[in-house]
């Protein structure tokens, strides 16, 4: 089994699991539901279209710059200005940027890693209205046991700016639960995002920290090689691009 990173990083995210009408609240953390939704855009997959494959993959998030959160108040009117359109407020997190980490078999994570390389459909951070500041992609890792050896290990993607204000802080992350663990139940875990109505069930989720200071020093992994497997190099954690074009598919 191989391990695939992603890097969720952008000006706003929004990751709900229970908004309903004019309340748009969001997760503090991307949701199990809302990544699969993303790697289903990447691949090309309809709303119809089964997501079994990519919801089953072993799921876990570190919060490597929590972000703040913001609250935009919306109003809208009718063409012909006679109609009464509801008011809504959405919740948003800015500034944040998370390390997802998905585990299953090589073959099919690298299928995945082509997929956010050229996406078939345009991809954002769980609504249509937050793109990605950077490439998605960290690479698929042989070197990392699990889920959790990978978001204990793998360097941390904070901005550096972040990292000097904030390097005694310790990193929340959140994996899918295993048996007889502590955890708490939430309502991501797709089953269909079908038109005539989208599914989920409850995930067991289990909550623990790292310490950011014993992932500041660390290497990270060198994203030029061919294909995407990924090997060792020298490159410091931090700010890794300096230009990315989030519409560069278009």
């Amino acid at each position: 089994m191989s391990v695939l990173l992603l890097r969720l990083s952008g000006p706003m995210q929004a990751w709900g699991d229970s908004s309903r009408f004019v309340m748009r609240t969001t997760r503090r953390e991307p949701t199990k539901s809302g990544v699969v939704g993303l790697l289903a855009a990447a691949l090309g997959r309809s709303r119809e279209e089964s997501i079994e494959d990519i919801a089953s993959l072993e799921f876990g998030v570190r919060a490597d710059q929590p972000g703040q959160l913001l609250s935009d108040f919306q109003t809208e009117r009718s063409l012909d200005g006679k109609k009464t359109m509801p008011l809504s407020t959405r919740y948003y997190l800015a500034d944040a940027k998370f390390l997802v980490a998905l585990q299953g078999n090589p073959e099919h994570l690298c299928e995945i890693a082509d997929a956010l390389d050229s996406p078939v459909w345009p991809l954002f951070l769980g609504r249509r209205s937050c793109p990605p500041d950077s490439p998605i992609k960290i690479g698929v890792f042989d070197e990392f046991e699990d889920v959790r050896v990978a978001l204990k290990k793998h360097p941390w993607i904070a901005s550096s700016r972040y990292q000097r204000a904030h390097v005694g802080d310790a990193l929340e992350v959140s994996v899918d639960a295993r048996d007889g663990e502590p955890c708490v139940s939430q309502s991501d875990f797709p089953l269909s995002y079908s038109g005539t109505g989208r599914r989920y069930a409850n995930r067991p989720v289990y909550r623990f920290s790292v310490d950011a200071a014993s992932l500041s020093n660390r290497t990270v992994e060198d994203e030029s090689q061919s294909g995407n497997r990924v090997s060792r190099s020298s490159v410091t954690s931090g700010d890794l691009f300096d230009e990315h074009d989030p519409m560069g598919f278009f």
